[in-house]
């Protein structure tokens, strides 16, 4: 049974018009950032380097939708959807790209390190799978005090065949731990297709290992996606434990930018363009109630809104000589030897 559907009436449940609006205005934001940074980068206007997400924005606005303003998001160097969907000022983050003083990490960190502790966002690790052991800490740090936040973690197939992954989520389980896995499986780990590297069909299927649920979804589809994990979230809230939710999507450009991805074949990629979120998921939108006005002119807000952050950035300053010395330690530490 998919996901996405209902397990009484086989159909899918609906969301909220409020739900789906906040949905497609995190869809469309996340677009427009990655898609001007390519653009700025492949003119020569813009110096620095993302790994793009391009195709994979159904699955970031589905977290940012549910979580709570203060539970935990652990990312990866392909984070940039996640931290729009989380609700990281764009200026942060496009400074923090560009390596600016205005960045979240006030310029510090780069793509690959965007950290905003205000907006629950506490890493960005550039070291596949190593958000996983990360995010079981910052879990059991939850529980050790009382709190009621989830843990959430999302990394890329490639990710899952990694001894820390299988570490992480064994120790989730084992003390079950609020913390929700969430493989965002866009079928390639950087330029190897995943059907090379795994021998099982589903990377859900590993969470049968160690004993958690497992789930596969479309990962381009925003509804299915909410659906799958508003019940994960809510088993971890409630002290039911983790579970890995595999979303299936696809990303339309290279591992980085300046990858032409030669290793994508072109009907694959001819194919999944067809099931691209951003063309799929207003078709869904259009069928409950919504209008093509509506629509473009949330579009529009979006590439806007981009536009004025980058403005912002490139008119900041870059970061002070002294800041490579802020952040190294904790403030007020007292180290003591016996």
């Amino acid at each position: 049974m998919s996901a996405s559907e209902d397990s009484t009436s086989g159909k899918t449940p609906e969301l909220g018009t409020d739900v789906l609006r906040e949905l497609w205005r995190s869809m469309t934001r996340e677009e427009a950032l990655d898609t001007r940074i390519l653009k700025g980068i492949k003119r020569g206007e813009l110096a620095t380097v993302i790994w793009p997400s391009r195709g994979q924005e159904a699955v970031s606005a589905a977290i940012g939708q549910v979580l709570r303003p203060d539970d935990r998001l652990i990312t990866t160097y392909r984070g940039l959807h996640d931290h729009v969907a989380k609700g990281v000022p764009l200026t942060e983050i496009i400074g923090e790209v560009m390596g600016t003083a205005v960045g979240a990490s006030r310029g510090k960190g780069g793509t690959m390190h965007i950290a905003d502790p205000d907006h629950g966002v506490l890493l960005t690790t550039g070291i596949v799978g190593s958000g996983v052991p990360i995010a079981v800490g910052v879990a059991l740090a939850a529980v050790k005090s009382g709190s009621d936040r989830v843990t959430a973690v999302t990394f890329g197939d490639g990710a899952t065949n990694t001894g820390s992954f299988h570490e992480g989520v064994n120790l989730a389980a084992a003390w079950q731990l609020p913390v929700v896995f969430i493989c965002q499986n866009n079928l390639y780990a950087e330029m190897t297709p995943v059907e090379d590297t795994m021998a099982i069909e589903h990377v859900a299927d590993r969470a049968k290992g160690v004993g958690m649920p497992g789930v596969t979804v479309d990962g381009n589809d925003p509804v299915a996606m909410v659906l799958a994990l508003t019940e994960a979230v809510d088993r971890a809230r409630s002290g039911g434990g983790p579970t890995l939710v595999e979303a299936v999507t696809f990303r339309f450009e290279g591992h980085y930018a300046g990858d032409s991805a030669p290793y994508i074949p072109a009907q694959q990629l001819a194919h999944q363009r067809e099931l691209d979120p951003m063309i799929t998921f207003p078709r869904y939108l259009l069928a409950h109630g919504f209008t093509q006005v509506e629509l473009d002119e949330i579009s529009a807000e979006s590439v806007e809104a981009v536009e004025e952050a980058l403005k912002t950035v490139l008119a900041a300053p870059l970061p002070d000589m002294e800041e490579i010395r802020s952040d190294v330690y904790a403030d007020g530490l007292v180290v003591t030897h016996d």
